[in-house]
């Protein structure tokens, strides 16, 4: 019996002194917080100085959005990037090497059937287009591949009416999409 009552009060002192500790114990120091103001967004400013070229550049949702329309970058019907667009397309490269954002490049078409011996449709053509812009950025312009994504909407998103031929020009681009995370 005297050996029972010695656990008891052994456990009824350790129990307060365990509840005493806890009571005058200091509050936690508060954590510190960085002022979103202090992050720096890389693509601060890349609208502004890309619109600056004369390229029609959007600050969307989805991240930065330059649209390139066929006739600066290609021929009609045609997948290889003209010389002609190597000082725009330098321009646009120069940008993403100063920052890590993911790039989507999203090619489109205009809704006028297309049937050659090298497409079948409008989304073939508008998915190499979209290649062919990645194939110079990674080769000549050295933006690492892993960053780039490649992606073919077709006649499906256009950015203007089909039913005139100024705006199937206008449908039929390339946009590259710099992410916004």
């Amino acid at each position: 019996m005297a050996s029972y009552l010695d656990i008891l009060t052994i456990l009824l002192v350790f129990f307060i002194s365990v509840a005493l500790k806890s009571q005058a114990a200091p509050p936690p120091k508060p954590a510190v917080v960085v002022p979103p103001a202090t992050v720096e967004n890389p693509l601060a400013g890349l609208e502004k100085r890309l619109s600056k070229t004369g390229l029609d550049v959007k600050l969307e949702r989805r991240g930065v959005v330059i649209s390139l329309p066929q006739a600066i970058l290609f021929d009609s019907g045609d997948d290889h990037v003209s010389r002609s667009a190597l000082p725009v397309v330098k321009q646009i490269a120069d940008e993403l090497r100063a920052i890590p954002n993911a790039v989507t490049l999203i090619g489109h078409s205009d809704a006028m059937p297309i049937h050659t011996k090298r497409f079948r449709n409008n989304w073939e053509l508008s998915a190499k287009r979209g290649l062919s812009l990645m194939e110079m950025l990674t080769s000549e312009f050295d933006i690492e591949e892993s960053r780039l994504t490649v992606s073919s909407d077709g006649p499906n998103r256009p950015a203007a009416s089909n039913a005139t031929a100024e705006g199937r020009a206008g449908n039929r681009r390339v946009e590259i999409v710099i992410a916004s995370e």
